[in-house]
C-alpha cells in the first residue's frame, strides 16, 4: 500500500508539469500610448511636463513597445502630469490588464487628475486622459 501511495504521489508530481509547460507559454503584445490629452484645466497652469509608462518604462506618445508576457501576468499602465512652476503640481494614475484579458485589441484610458497646491487657485483641478491601445501579436 506504501509503494502505491508513493508511485501516486511521484506521477502527481511529474504529470502537472506536462500541462503547466503548456500554459506558461509567453504570449507577445503590443502596447501603444496613443495620446496625452489635457481634458479639462481650472487654472492649474499653462506649462505641463508629462509621460506615459508601460511596466515602469517611460514611452513617449505615439510609442509602441512589444512585450513578450506570461499569460498569467499584468501589464501595468501609469500616466504622469506635472505643472511646471516654482511648487509644482503633480499627479499619476495607474491602471492594468490581464494578458489573459486581452483577446481583442483594447483601449485603457487612465485619468490623471492634478489639484493646484498653493495661491488664489489652490484646490481647483487639471485632468489629463492617457490613452493606451494593447493587442495581442
Amino acid at each position: 500500500m506504501r509503494l502505491a501511495a508513493a508511485l501516486l504521489l511521484l506521477t502527481s508530481l511529474a504529470v502537472p508539469s506536462a500541462y503547466t509547460s503548456a500554459a506558461a507559454k509567453n504570449v507577445k503584445v503590443k502596447v501603444t500610448l496613443v495620446s496625452m490629452e489635457l481634458t479639462e484645466n481650472n487654472h492649474v497652469g499653462n506649462e505641463w511636463y508629462t509621460a506615459g509608462y508601460i511596466n515602469d518604462k517611460e514611452i513617449k506618445e505615439g510609442s509602441s513597445v512589444v512585450l513578450d508576457l506570461k499569460a498569467t501576468e499584468s501589464i501595468k499602465l501609469k500616466g504622469y502630469a506635472e505643472e511646471q512652476d516654482k511648487i509644482p503640481d503633480k499627479g499619476e494614475a495607474t491602471s492594468s490588464i490581464k494578458v489573459s484579458d486581452v483577446t481583442k485589441p483594447v483601449t485603457k484610458a487612465v485619468k490623471v487628475t492634478v489639484t493646484e497646491n498653493r495661491g488664489r487657485y489652490s484646490g481647483n483641478t487639471a485632468t489629463w486622459k492617457f490613452t493606451f491601445k494593447v493587442q495581442k501579436q
